[in-house]
């Protein structure tokens, strides 16, 4: 068995009202649910946008760390589910189960080391 991540950024998930949002909380919970009853969930979540960002950077020598992410940061990380299992055929297609359940795109990276 490995580690593999799968992950949305918030970007993603498209402009939509706050109902499609809602509409979307049972179907994904559900997907959840069926990873966990699996035996594959190893840990999740979602990230709002209001969270709290820091950026930690040691390039120079010295770390630095500040408030808030880069400023040329497009993207940021909207949430992401460790799954534990065989192979990356199976770890594609818990990414699938997740796209159906929020209704936006997920992607796979691993096996993480």
């Amino acid at each position: 068995m490995a580690n593999y991540i799968i992950y949305f950024n918030a970007q993603w998930c498209g402009d939509h009202t706050e109902e499609w949002f809602q509409s979307r909380v049972e179907p994904s919970s559900a997907v959840s649910r069926e990873m966990m009853d699996a035996g594959v969930w190893v840990f999740g979540g979602g990230l709002a946008d209001d969270h709290t960002v820091h950026s930690a950077d040691a390039t120079s020598g010295t770390t630095v760390v500040t408030d808030g992410p880069y400023v040329e940061t497009k993207e940021h990380l909207g949430g992401f589910v460790v799954v534990d299992v065989p192979d990356v055929e199976t770890a594609k297609y818990w990414a699938g189960r997740l796209a159906e359940g929020c209704g936006w795109p997920q992607e796979v990276r691993g096996p993480v080391l």
